[in-house]
């Protein structure tokens, strides 16, 4: 089955599970729904950084800076499902802290790696007409890389905090029923076929681009 089919028929899917199938969480109620939504947002953001990245390394290693476009494509998915994090994550700590935004270590730590990728693509726009461009936005990614694992595993462990980490953190201040597991995981998956369905849309965009470019100069 083509992935495009693959994610039109499990996202209602998941819709369904995260709203009818799985129970609510203690003491969270019907507000822990959310859950379903915000971690997949955030480990779609985590991964799109990562690819991101790991095409950076590619193209300055083999020299193909032709490629540099799935390396964009990804930090731009990234850039867009990490505002998609803070914008459900202020939600959901609104209804449970009764603030959109309680300067918590996770919260700002997320706010930080925003920024980092904004930057980025105030680097790439400046740099529109130095050749290097892509070799410079290159590096930038793979110290981007480097630097968000820090920012999204390290900081938030080693500050005390008042986010719900039912996933990785050992302490299980959520305790999840089979049916949460099951949905939360997931949505995980579905949203990261939502990822790689984007991710190739994209880059074919982006080839029709360089397609169009070459003919034109061509002339």
């Amino acid at each position: 089955m083509k992935l495009h089919k693959l994610v039109y028929i499990l996202m209602p899917l998941i819709i369904f599970m995260a709203f009818i199938w799985a129970p609510p969480a203690e003491f969270l109620g019907e507000a822990s729904r959310i859950l379903y939504f915000h971690v997949p947002v955030a480990w779609v953001s985590v991964i799109s950084f990562v690819v991101a990245g790991v095409y950076s390394i590619i193209i300055l290693v083999k020299k193909d800076e032709a490629k540099s476009y799935i390396s964009y494509n990804s930090a731009l998915i990234g850039l867009i499902f990490t505002v998609l994090t803070i914008l459900t994550g202020s939600i959901w700590a609104h209804i449970s802290w009764g603030s959109y935004w309680n300067w918590d270590p996770r919260e700002t730590s997320i706010a930080i790696l925003l920024l980092i990728y904004i930057a980025y693509f105030s680097l790439h726009s400046s740099l529109e007409e130095n050749p290097n461009r892509d070799r410079i936005g290159s590096v930038y990614l793979i110290m981007a890389m480097a630097v968000m694992p820090l920012f999204v595993f390290i900081i938030p462990r080693v500050y005390p905090t008042l986010h719900p980490d039912p996933v990785i953190n050992a302490d299980k201040k959520i305790h999840l029923e089979l049916a949460m597991k099951i949905t939360l995981f997931s949505s995980i998956g579905v949203f990261s076929l939502l990822y790689l369905y984007i991710m190739n849309i994209m880059n074919r965009i982006s080839l029709i681009k360089i397609k169009i470019e070459e003919k034109y100069y061509d002339k």
